[in-house]
């Protein structure tokens, strides 16, 4: 921990750091750290919101009791996967529901990601949600990669991928690696041409070499709609070519059946998304999931062995865990 009188630290930092050590280390109330630091109740409580947002307090939970330690047990078991069971009661709207999946995600992926390493981010409805809510952290020689392009036949998609990759490089000082490609080609030759230019190579070869990947599943099922199917990327003919060929779902444009397999899906002929054998060389794939209604996607994603650490509500976990 960062003492309270280094010269680096704003007064406000500063503060909110000697009242994160007095409140988490020596126990003290909240109304005997205001008495302490002569101010109120409710600035000590304000010092400590910051303290947690910015990544001065890193809180954990570990209980071998509840539900939701349960069900991580369950999915470890069944499909060799770490999960992180996030609590949302049963009630809460689809949209209620990613957010605080999102927020759970966004304060602990400073523990998977640091300097000297790479993290490919696929952008998305998902990704979107939690890069508003990132705890900063510092590294230093860190990458943030797009794992695909973002552009449609209306927009480039450029500002909607780069706000999102920006948050994530702005948290952690990390360079971020745009890739400025549209999600998926008219023809596939073109793409082919595209993957030989030097500078879509050296971006390929980065997102081979990832430490992390970070993506969501998209679903044409999913209440909340993912951004590919809601964003103008695909057309009546795409629907019909992905319904004959059987796929239940996307990670980074890169289509799916439920049994995991993507051979013969015709639009991923197309997709600039990373082929998931390149996936699977990255060794932490953490998948964010939210809503049952994307619960036949996310088995395609286990059965496509893309996953390492799932972070997931509730709800969903036990219908998978029910399944």
């Amino acid at each position: 921990m960062t003492l309270p009188n280094d010269p680096a630290l704003s007064d406000r930092t500063s503060d909110a750091l000697t009242a994160a050590h007095l409140y988490y280390m020596q126990d003290l109330t909240m109304d005997a750290i205001a008495h302490e630091l002569h101010t109120s109740r409710s600035s000590i409580s304000r010092l400590l919101s910051q303290a947690r947002a910015t990544g001065l307090v890193d809180i954990q939970i570990r209980s071998p009791l509840d539900a939701t330690s349960s069900l991580e047990k369950v999915i470890l078991d069944r499909y060799r996967v770490t999960a992180h069971v996030v609590p949302v009661p049963d009630h809460a709207s689809d949209v209620d529901r990613l957010e605080r999946v999102a927020l759970s995600v966004a304060r602990i992926l400073g523990q998977f990601f640091d300097s000297n390493m790479t993290m490919g981010i696929a952008w998305g409805s998902t990704m979107s949600a939690i890069s508003r809510h990132v705890t900063p952290k510092t590294t230093h020689n860190s990458h943030i990669v797009q794992l695909n392009g973002a552009g449609n036949m209306r927009t480039t998609g450029l500002d909607y991928a780069s706000e999102i990759l920006r948050r994530f490089g702005d948290a952690y000082g990390a360079h971020v690696e745009q890739f400025p490609v549209p999600a998926f080609f008219d023809d596939p030759a073109t793409r082919q041409a595209f993957w030989r230019e030097r500078g879509v190579t050296r971006l390929l070869e980065m997102q081979g070499r990832l430490d992390v990947a970070l993506f969501g599943l998209g679903s044409p099922f999913s209440d909340v709609p993912s951004h590919v199917y809601a964003g103008g990327y695909l057309e009546d003919g795409d629907y019909d070519a992905l319904s004959r060929d059987g796929a239940v779902g996307d990670v980074a444009t890169i289509f799916f059946r439920a049994d995991g397999s993507t051979d013969g899906i015709a639009l991923n002929e197309r997709s600039t998304g990373p082929e998931f054998s390149v996936l699977r060389r990255t060794p932490r794939r953490i998948c964010v999931v939210s809503g049952s209604s994307k619960l036949a996607s996310l088995r395609g994603a286990l059965s496509a062995r893309l996953i390492t650490d799932l972070f997931i509500d509730e709800g969903t976990a036990r219908a998978l865990a029910d399944s």
